[in-house]
């Protein structure tokens, strides 16, 4: 870090913008120290002077020396400049951070009124406020405080939205952390650059605005002066002595120069800065009570304004179960994983009739302690799911810390040690890197680690070789299977790759337009598929046997829209077996003789599957 600042000040903006500002400030210091006497020195023989060797700005109409006053009101126009900043910066923090931190309803009112008050231009809303607080020195810092808390907060709102949906800040719910913690130690760190550059920036405006209403008599009054009260007062006799306005005017314009170019040089350095807040410890978390399954999962629903994207799920999962649930994009597989996991946020409903996880009643009471220490995800794009601003270890550490009351020292050992588990080469050089000096396959490995950092039962893996190549691919795959056969974990593999599904799991659920429509052994999937979907996504899957010469299988027509279902089957029209009975009545998922279930009216064994 230290590092990088330096490079930082050695560039010209960064050299020339410290230096300036530098000096502003040790001249906000020391010339109230140095010249006070002079600047308040009435000498009513030198009334009006202009420009001269004893005063180089001239007199005031009190013949005091106006260039010892321009040094002098740098400490008041500073300070109060840099009060009013930060009195904006909280308020704008506050309001911007509202919809994370106080749920959605209040944070869309919260919301609504930032956008009212970004719509009114900042000069009006400090003019506005100015009447209302009064004139003077308090009035002046609370009207511009409070006229540049709204485009703060805007900022605020539109940055922390972009990172809230992440999925390393999705991990850290799921360990248990809360909304202040996850705002503090996720969130704001990786959106502090512009938020830093924009406060310092807007520093500079403050002292401009500041300038402006002592200008108009709103701001400082008399006997205190500040460089925009200067302005004022030597703005009458500009033509006859330029020098009384063209000083403190020179002044503003420096001083604000000073902070801006200051801002955008930091922007260079602030943005890696790792934070190192401190973690309470948190008693360990008893074991939940068994249950006749690990995972039960019975007529989950998942509901948005319109639209009902998952509908009527159901299955169960034994300790030690592999079960993929395979579908086209859009078709609900990670919703109903997330779903699980309770990470569905407002306005999503989830609804369900039962929810357990180990015996626990998922949908009631601190499932969260639960979930961070039996319950592990592993996402889809492991560069989202890593925070860059924090150290791999340390990320890892943090679940040992708040689940099983481990100290800082002893959780990092520990996450090393699964860093060497998940076959990760010198794992303790890797812990002390950041995510972006791992690749995509290590990244990977790294949150199957952090996945194993408790004991876990279950292990849901969204798409986790979607961006790999196949060499690694195979890699995590065999990693995830030796996972499950040493400890016994039970495995979720989200996928839309049959082959990676058939090659590692037990039973295999296929959705398509958020419901399960068919749920068969991994062993019958190529011979055994009964469902049409089914045995179109097979037949779309490419093998050694495909004949080059003839253009790829695709299954026709586009996936259901979950906000426009047709009536009957949604699959009916692109299914080629489909009638007037699919297309008006949608058939129920029901059980065979052998155990399995499907939901088609049309429901068959076909003699060979997937053959082109």
């Amino acid at each position: 870090m230290a590092r990088r600042w330096g490079a930082v000040l050695r560039t010209p903006l960064g050299a020339s913008a410290a230096t300036l500002l530098v000096a502003v400030l040790v001249l906000a210091v020391v010339a109230p120290l140095l010249w006070t006497d002079q600047a308040n020195a009435v000498d009513t023989g030198q009334i009006m002077q202009g420009g001269s060797a004893e005063h180089w700005a001239g007199t005031d109409s009190l013949g005091r020396d106006i260039f010892f006053r321009v040094l002098v009101a740098t400490r008041l126009t500073v300070q109060l400049a840099l009060m009013a900043t930060v009195l904006g910066v909280t308020v704008g923090l506050l309001l911007g951070t509202a919809q994370l931190m106080l749920g959605q309803w209040l944070g869309r009112v919260i919301t609504a009124v930032v956008n009212i008050a970004v719509a009114f231009p900042g000069l009006l809303l400090a003019l506005f406020f100015a009447v209302i607080f009064g004139v003077g020195t308090v009035g002046a810092v609370l009207a511009i405080g409070l006229a540049i808390a709204p485009a703060f907060a805007r900022l605020t709102q539109t940055l922390i939205a972009g990172v809230a949906g992440l999925d390393y800040v999705a991990a850290a719910r799921i360990a248990g952390v809360g909304r202040f913690r996850v705002l503090f130690r996720h969130v704001l760190p990786n959106v502090a650059e512009p938020l830093v550059v924009s406060a310092t920036v807007g520093a500079g405006n403050t002292l401009l605005a500041f300038a402006g209403l002592s200008f108009v008599g709103l701001g400082v009054q008399a006997p205190d002066y500040d460089w925009g009260r200067l302005l004022g007062e030597g703005l009458g006799g500009l033509y006859v002595h330029p020098e009384a306005a063209l000083a403190p005017g020179i002044a503003v314009v420096l001083a604000g120069l000073a902070f801006n170019l200051f801002g955008e040089a930091i922007a260079k350095g602030v943005g890696h800065a790792t934070p190192r807040p401190r973690l309470r410890r948190r008693r360990p978390v008893a074991p939940a009570p068994d249950d006749s399954a690990m995972l039960v999962v019975d007529d989950l629903s998942v509901g948005f304004p319109g639209t009902t994207p998952v509908r009527g799920v159901s299955f169960t999962m034994q300790r030690g179960d592999a079960v993929g649930l395979v579908g086209e994009s859009g078709s609900g597989k990670s919703l109903t994983a997330l779903a699980v996991a309770r990470l569905v946020e407002e306005p999503g409903e989830v609804t369900a009739a039962r929810l357990s996880f180990q015996g626990a009643d998922l949908r009631v009471g601190d499932h969260r302690r639960l979930l961070g220490t039996s319950f592990a995800m592993v996402f889809q794009d492991p560069m989202t799911s890593f925070n860059p601003t924090m150290r791999v270890g340390r990320q890892l550490a943090e679940v040992a810390v708040r689940h099983q009351g481990l100290s800082r020292r002893a959780a990092l050992a520990r996450a090393v040690d699964r860093l060497g588990a998940v076959r990760l080469s010198d794992p303790e050089r890797r812990a002390r890197q950041f995510p972006h000096e791992f690749s995509g396959g290590m990244r990977q490995r790294a949150m199957i680690g952090m996945g194993l950092m408790g004991t876990p039962a279950l292990i849901v893996a969204d798409e986790p070789t979607t961006a790999l190549d196949v060499t690694v691919q195979r890699q995590v795959l065999d990693l995830l299977a030796s996972i499950r056969a040493a400890d016994g974990v039970g495995l979720l593999l989200i996928s839309h790759d049959l082959t990676v599904v058939e090659r590692v799991c037990d039973r295999v659920l296929v959705m398509y337009a958020g419901r399960i429509v068919e749920d068969l052994p991994a062993t019958a999937l190529r011979s055994g598929a009964m469902h049409p979907y089914t045995r179109a996504l097979l037949a779309a899957v490419p093998d050694m046997t495909t004949d080059r010469s003839l253009p790829l299988t695709v299954i026709p027509g586009r996936p259901a829209d979950p906000a426009d279902l047709p009536p009957g089957c949604a699959f009916a029209p692109r299914c080629p077996l489909a009638t007037d009975r699919c297309r008006e009545t949608d058939p129920a998922l029901t059980t065979t003789d052998d155990g399995r279930r499907v939901a088609c009216w049309h429901a068959e064994i076909p003699a060979e599957v997937g053959k082109r």
